[in-house]
Formats: structure tokens, C-alpha cells, sequence
């Protein structure tokens, strides 16, 4: 007989992990199934192993610019593999405080491939091959994404690198090719330049960051390329061909000239393919798009009975974030509780390389596109006080309202810690705010959120410092 539950998540990233403990907390017998390790690819590869990396690159800039803030620190070098080494720790640290979380919440963990095999059950494998049988009324699939492959042209692991090689790098490279220009492919371009490499960017798109609003792609374009970026927009690459001491690839540039280059090693982030097959899916006539990703309702049903579906596997955007919510929702569904649908409009997004970007919303571009009268408002990092004190005076803030109704239909940050600052445009989304209640709030002095302010009221003319 199998093991039986109220709810199965298969899968355990923020997403899977996250729907695991809300549907305990509703009192419901729940199984976790993973593969790997509990948090996912996220916890473990993903979201905060990068971070941690990042924070290192950030740390060494810093010393090696302290004559900018009157200090002395000569000498400056950095250890790779000591860098490596605590961003797995810190990987570790949480993966350990996910296990915890488990226990706690009295979830029954089964580690191996799990696999539906028909309405309400599933198998799993260990690394052993024993099989145990599970059921329950509903399940939950939850098993992410894996990074795309060139075409031809598979990592390698040795000179062609994906996100999860290029965060356990065998040697440092010296000289860069990264293909892709999206969040990934910008925080390890960011990261291993000022770990001192030779970085060459390579995006299809006509611009970096290409979600991102037009007047922060350029800004952030223009700012790598001063930190020693090369940068090539409205490219392409072909015949990425490794060798023993390097890779060649011919690049394309916007006026259709090609050119084979040498690089030490190349990091490809042209995206995601959802992980989708073998898992029982196909058999059990789950509906998916032309790209392999299933089909869900607003509370993260599929079209058969009792199986859901959240994260990565689902509709963009794939965000960690985004997945935890879409845990919760489907979890409530479940219980019964009628949770809010999630709008896409309100979901941030971060990208944490140097400076960094954040944005909630419609670009200016898309808003004129949906065909709304816009007033907007721009307020660069040089008018703040904190900023300059930090010696961090690059960038700006950017908000789109609705000239009609005043709704903050979006905001675009580029800068010194605007991933921390978004969520306050993201709340006043989420509340339906309008221009009046945010030019009516007051702000802290000095702090950067001042920028925030600073440019709702840009957009209405009443701007205090430019």
C-alpha cells in the first residue's frame, strides 16, 4: 500500500519548499519529494550562491578604491577558491535551515526521482533504486528548470560553462565570453569582471536587459562598458568550438561583419527549459505550451484534477519569488481559503550585478503600447545626499503613472542597492496607490528610498532637488 497524504509537492525549491510548509501549517499531512537537495537550485545553485559571490566582487571593488574614501589598503588580491568556498557555505548554511524547517513542520521528506504514475499517486527512486509508492488527493509539481544549451554545443563544465558551472569554477577565466544578457548572464558577467576578467557580452537583442525599461539598459549598458565591458548588442554566436587551452566562436555584430575570437571560456545564459519530461506529465495528458511549459489557471491548476503546478515549470516571470507566492496560492486554493490571484504586474524583479537593477511594472514603452497618457518622472542617484556620502552617485529612479487616474502603472531603478528599495514601489502597487498618497508620504532623511519620492514628484513638476 502506498504511503498516503493530503498533499504531495514534488520538488523542492522556494516554490516547492515554501507550498510544503503553508499546507502544514493548514494542518494537512504533506510529503516533500527532491532529488537533490532541499531548497532547489535556487537555495543551492541558484539566487543565493550568487549573491554571496557577488557580495565577494563587491567587498574587493571597494578595497581596491579605498583612496576614494580616504583610506589605505594596498596589496588587494582575491582567492577564487576561497571566494567559492564561502558562497558554498553559505548554500550549505541554508540548505541545513530548509532540512530544519522540514522537521519542524513534521513533513515527511523522500529523497529520490519522483514520478507520477496516474491521478493522485506518484513513485520515487532513491539513489539505491528502492521504490516507494505515495498518494494523495492532490499534488503539487514543482521541479523547476535547468539552464538551455546552445544548440550543437552542449557545457561542458570544463571550457563551456552554465550559471551552475561558472558558480564552481575550475580555474579563473581570463578572458570571458558570455552569451546572454539577462539577469544570469549580467550578475556573472558583473562578477567575474571585477574578479579581474577580460569580459565580452554578446546579446541578440538590440539592447542589455532587454525586459528591462529602455533608459536602464542604456545606463547600465554604458556603465559596464566604463568598468571595461565589451558589450555587443543585436549579435549572434556560432561555431563555439572548445579546445584544450581555450574556445573559439564566431560573433556576428549588428552590421552583419563576422569574426572568429579566442576566449578562455564561455558562460551561456540564453535561458531556460522547464523539467517536464520523464516525471509522468505526458502520460497523464497534462496540457503544456509550444515550449514545454504547463498550462495553469490563476490559482496554479493544471487541466487535470488535483494536480498543480507553480514555478518555473509554469508562465514567466521565472522568479524565485514568484514561485513562493504561487506555493501559497495553490496551497490556500486547496484548503479552500479563495487566496487572490497573483498579477504579474506586481511581481519585482532584481538583477544584483554592478549597478544594480530593479523594476515592478510596465516600462514607460509598454505602457505607451497598452495606450495609456503617461506622466513620468525621473531623479538621478547625484541628487541624493546619502548617495554621494556612500560614493555611490550613479544612477537614477524612474516611475510611470497614469496621467488620467494617477496609478503607478511602473517603476525602473539603477543603481547602489535598489534591490532593496523596489519593494516599496511594489507595495504601493499592490495597494493601488496613486501619485497623491506617495508624494503625501514622508521619507527618511538621508536615506536613498528620498529618491523614490524624489521621483513621483518629477513626474508631476514638483521635483524639491534638480
Amino acid at each position: 500500500m502506498p504511503d498516503t497524504y493530503d498533499l504531495i509537492v514534488l520538488g523542492s525549491g522556494p516554490g516547492g519548499y515554501v507550498a510544503a510548509i503553508r499546507a502544514a501549517q493548514l494542518g494537512m499531512k504533506t510529503a516533500i519529494v527532491e532529488r537533490e537537495l532541499l531548497g532547489g537550485i535556487c537555495l543551492n545553485w541558484g539566487c543565493i550562491p550568487t549573491k554571496a559571490l557577488l557580495r565577494s566582487a563587491e567587498i574587493l571593488h571597494y578595497m581596491q578604491h579605498a583612496k576614494d574614501y580616504g583610506l589605505k589598503a594596498d596589496g588587494i588580491s582575491a582567492d577564487l577558491d576561497a571566494v567559492v568556498k564561502r558562497s558554498r557555505g553559505v548554500s550549505k548554511q541554508l540548505n541545513q535551515g530548509v532540512t530544519h524547517l522540514m522537521k519542524k513542520n513534521k513533513i515527511a521528506v523522500h529523497m529520490g526521482e519522483g514520478r507520477l504514475t496516474g491521478k493522485g499517486t506518484l513513485s520515487v527512486t532513491d539513489k539505491d533504486g528502492k521504490k516507494t509508492d505515495l498518494s494523495a488527493r492532490n499534488i503539487i509539481v514543482a521541479t523547476g528548470a535547468r539552464a538551455r544549451d546552445l544548440p550543437g554545443t552542449p557545457a561542458d563544465g570544463k571550457r563551456i560553462w552554465t550559471y551552475r558551472h561558472a558558480m564552481v569554477p575550475p580555474e579563473m577565466p581570463t578572458k570571458l565570453l558570455v552569451i546572454g544578457s539577462g539577469a544570469i548572464g549580467i550578475e556573472f558577467a558583473s562578477f567575474y569582471n571585477d574578479m579581474g576578467a577580460e569580459v565580452t557580452v554578446v546579446e541578440m537583442m538590440d539592447r542589455i536587459v532587454p525586459v528591462e525599461d529602455a533608459d536602464v539598459s542604456a545606463f547600465l549598458e554604458k556603465s559596464l562598458k566604463k568598468q571595461g565591458m565589451t558589450i555587443l548588442t543585436g549579435a549572434g554566436v556560432s561555431d563555439v568550438k572548445p579546445g584544450g587551452s581555450g574556445v573559439t566562436a564566431k560573433i556576428k555584430d549588428k552590421a552583419g561583419k563576422e569574426e572568429t575570437k579566442e576566449f578562455s571560456h564561455v558562460i551561456v545564459a540564453i535561458g531556460i527549459v522547464p523539467n517536464t519530461a520523464d516525471i509522468g506529465l505526458k502520460e497523464m495528458g497534462v496540457q503544456m505550451d509550444d515550449r514545454g511549459f504547463l498550462k495553469t489557471d490563476a490559482m496554479c491548476r493544471t487541466n487535470v484534477e488535483g494536480l498543480w503546478a507553480i514555478g518555473d515549470i509554469t508562465a514567466p516571470p521565472w522568479l524565485a519569488h514568484k514561485a513562493s507566492h504561487e506555493g501559497v496560492i495553490a496551497v490556500e486554493a486547496i484548503a479552500g481559503n479563495h487566496p487572490h490571484a497573483m498579477d504579474p504586474l506586481n511581481i519585482p524583479g532584481c538583477t544584483y550585478c554592478h549597478p544594480q537593477v530593479a523594476s515592478v511594472g510596465l516600462t514607460e514603452a509598454k505602457a505607451k503600447e497598452a495606450g495609456y497618457e503617461l506622466k513620468v518622472g525621473t531623479f538621478p542617484f547625484i541628487g541624493n545626499g546619502k548617495a554621494i556620502a556612500l560614493g555611490e552617485a550613479e544612477g537614477f529612479i524612474k516611475t510611470v503613472f497614469d496621467a488620467k487616474t494617477g496609478e503607478l502603472l511602473g517603476a525602473h531603478m539603477v543603481g547602489a542597492e535598489v534591490t532593496e528599495l523596489i519593494q516599496g514601489y511594489t507595495v504601493g502597487k499592490t495597494l493601488e496607490t496613486t501619485e497623491a498618497e506617495l508624494m503625501e508620504t514622508v521619507f527618511p532623511h538621508p536615506t536613498l528610498s528620498e529618491m523614490m519620492h524624489e521621483s513621483v514628484l518629477a513626474a508631476y513638476g514638483k521635483a524639491l532637488h534638480i
